[in-house]
């Protein structure tokens, strides 16, 4: 509290003395004055100065009278007097002081003695004001700490230089069983049991062990807390010296917390990582681990370890159309007979939604791989009831062997996952062991892929053109866009080859976009030349699983600035079926922006007429398969005749494909086919090739 902030009441009848006194005292403390004694009780209440300078001798009231006053009131009785009197002898100084006087200022005033003696008790006071505070953020300082000690959630035990417990906060008093009074003075050994959660031996407690290294220290990883009433605690935490500013140590102090739970959710989440949920078995991480480590342990003897694929087939089927509950029970079902076949020394892990995974790691001992996959083929094969229903089931399976055809874990699932795909296209229900064969497959697959990202990245696939002739006129009527893929030697690869990576890879879309583009830039090509070429180009049913497909191709070919009519878009039976509303909702957005829409290899999928009179379909293409044995079977000649009366009845223009001989185009010209395409008019020719025939030249086949 700094002088300016102090104020003092002075109380005179006099009005010389008032103003000597008030003269003395004003450079030291702010001064309030009163002349009227009964008014001097009121005054100091409201003013609360830090002293009072008092007049003995005044009317109404004496000085002694306002002390008794003064003394007497709570918020009053504190403030120090110093009294003024003419009197000097010793009855009025002892009545003053019994009445709680703190010092006397003589009459007549001595200014310079009068100032000092104020001065004093000024500091005195300020001193005493500030000791107060002091005390009292100790004592608030001492009360919080107290708080925060017994609120921590940890538990707080030190103690002194001995071991002996000097205090023990609520958490600590709840896990050792022993409350405040029990523990003080007790050796911290006898009040914290610690054991090694393991062997259950003593563990050095943590608070002496700071003490004897002078330094900060972890509690044991694995240290169990069994408190008096035998309850047991996993507890971990630290300990640390207590070092005055001396730096003489004085105990220790160590802070530790429950964390059963914690290790317990650990332990869960361990599993949890490790395992998949619906079956409990291993998952694919810890397949991965125990192949990694099968591996290791036979690197050295090159004793064989097998792993198994298993898959279960059309599982999307019955999945998707009986819902994932029971196909949830399916799989199930599924590990539980593996389990049974496989027994305890294979290691059996769900490694996907129907797929499973068999590490066979000493398949030398007794164990034949073929032989575990044909028991579990068995397994697969028996009905499982699904509301009073048996559905008959199969597994695929493919196997790869360490060290015959792998040389690391990532290798085996890669060559096993390619041998499950072998079986798969084998007819399923059967088993495949990698191969050298397979592993060509796999590398010309891998090559195919890398070529055919760069070419749609390089903008460099090639269209050619297979002319649709007019079967009345002979003319060339339009044309197929044929997707070819060449490399960079020159090789020209079919569309066999890589549409259906394509298509399994995602590629489908950016490929497709790339040839309706060149496309429509070839048909915009030949309108400079005043050939209003109409061309079809084919749609993978992926295309049309795209909901934004109908706004690209409107956007491609206003970029190119033709006619919509130009564009024929032709669609498979199978693509139409894949998402029927969905299919049905494109085509017709692609019908109003007035595209033809073809329907290509019609007979050969498994629609139904009232399917397809739902579909806005303007052109229906024979299948070559039909065309090419119909001179010589004829159910096929059947078959197309009836294509052709259907197409004409539901009034569609029909396109045959595949004609390779002069009776094949005089037989559909005689059944009524608008436009045939086939080698016996003209291969497939590239771009260029057709602009110079068909289109600068003007030539007609």
């Amino acid at each position: 509290m700094e002088n300016e902030t102090q104020k003092v009441v002075i109380i005179d009848d006099e009005p010389t003395t008032l103003l000597l006194l008030e003269s003395a005292v004003e450079s030291l403390a702010d001064v309030v004055t009163v002349s009227q004694s009964v008014e001097a009780f009121s005054v100091v209440r409201a003013q609360q100065p830090d002293l009072i300078i008092l007049d003995i001798s005044m009317p109404e009231l004496s000085g002694f009278d306002v002390c008794k006053q003064l003394k007497a009131c709570p918020t009053t009785a504190s403030i120090p007097v110093i009294f003024v009197t003419s009197h000097s002898d010793s009855e009025n100084e002892h009545i003053a002081l019994s009445l709680g006087a703190i010092d006397f200022i003589s009459k007549p005033i001595d200014i310079e003695m009068c100032r000092m003696r104020v001065r004093n008790h000024l500091t005195l006071q300020s001193q005493r004001a500030l000791l107060s505070k002091v005390n009292l953020e100790l004592e608030a300082e001492k009360k919080q700490l107290a708080i925060t000690l017994r609120s921590i959630a940890d538990g707080v035990i030190s103690i002194d230089a001995k071991g002996d417990v000097t205090f023990i906060n609520p958490v600590a008093q709840r896990l050792t069983g022993y409350n405040v009074q029990e523990a003080l003075g007790k050796p911290i050994d006898e009040v914290m049991n610690l054991r090694d959660a393991s062997n259950q031996e003593t563990l050095l407690n943590p608070a002496l062990y700071a003490l004897e290294v002078k330094r900060p220290v972890a509690m044991s990883y694995n240290a169990t807390l069994i408190s008096r009433t035998k309850e047991i605690f996993r507890v971990e935490d630290s300990a640390s010296p207590i070092i005055d500013d001396d730096g003489n140590i004085s105990g220790a102090v160590m802070v530790f917390q429950d964390v059963s739970e914690a290790v317990e959710m650990a332990v869960k989440m361990t599993h949890l990582t490790n395992h998949d949920q619906l079956t409990g078995l291993p998952n694919r991480v810890l397949l991965h681990d125990r192949v990694v480590q099968a591996i290791a342990r036979n690197f050295t003897s090159k004793q064989s370890i097998a792993l198994l694929l298993i898959d279960i087939d059309n599982f999307k089927y019955l999945n998707d159309s009986l819902g994932h509950q029971v196909g949830d029970f399916v799989i199930s079902v599924i590990a539980k007979r593996l389990s049974d076949t496989l027994g305890q020394d294979a290691t059996l892990a769900r490694v996907g939604g129907d797929e499973f995974a068999c590490l066979l790691s000493d398949i030398g001992s007794g164990y034949s791989a073929e032989s575990i996959a044909m028991a579990c083929l068995h397994s697969g094969r028996q009905p499982i009831e699904i509301d009073g229903k048996a559905h008959q089931l199969s597994l695929s399976i493919g196997i790869s062997l360490y060290p015959q055809d792998a040389v690391n874990a990532e290798e085996m699932m890669r060559h096993a996952d390619s041998a499950m795909y072998r079986s798969k296209s084998k007819g399923k229900d059967t088993f495949s062991f990698f191969s050298k064969d397979l592993q060509h497959a796999m590398h010309h697959r891998v090559e195919m892929d890398i070529k055919l990202r760069d070419a749609i990245e390089n903008n460099s696939l090639a269209i050619y053109l297979q002319p649709k002739y007019d079967f009345e006129n002979n003319e060339v009527a339009g044309a197929e866009s044929l997707v070819r893929m060449v490399d960079e030697s020159g090789k020209v690869f079919g569309p066999d080859e890589f549409i259906p990576l394509a298509e399994e890879t995602g590629l489908i879309h950016q490929l497709g976009k790339q040839v309706l583009q060149k496309s429509c830039e070839f048909i915009a090509r030949c309108n400079e030349e005043g050939h209003h070429l109409k061309v079809a180009v084919n749609v993978a049913a992926k295309q049309l699983a795209n909901p934004g497909f109908a706004d690209e191709v409107a956007e491609i070919i206003r970029s190119a600035g033709i006619e919509a009519s130009s564009i024929e878009l032709e669609v498979t039976e199978s693509a139409l079926m894949h998402d029927f509303e969905q299919t049905r909702d494109i085509l017709n957005e692609l019908s109003s922006l007035g595209v033809t829409i073809a329907l290509d290899d019609f007979g050969t999928g498994y629609s139904s007429l009232s399917y397809l009179r739902q579909f806005p379909l303007n052109v229906l293409k024979i299948d070559r398969s039909f065309v090419i044995d119909m001179d010589e079977e004829q159910q096929a000649h059947d078959i197309v005749t009836a294509i052709v009366h259907l197409a004409l009845s539901l009034e569609l223009t029909i396109v045959a494909e595949g004609i390779e001989t002069q009776s094949h185009f005089n037989g559909l010209k005689a059944l009524g086919c608008h436009l045939g395409q086939g080698y016996f008019m003209c291969r497939p020719v590239a771009m260029e090739d057709f602009f110079n025939q068909f289109i600068s030249n003007e030539e007609v086949a």
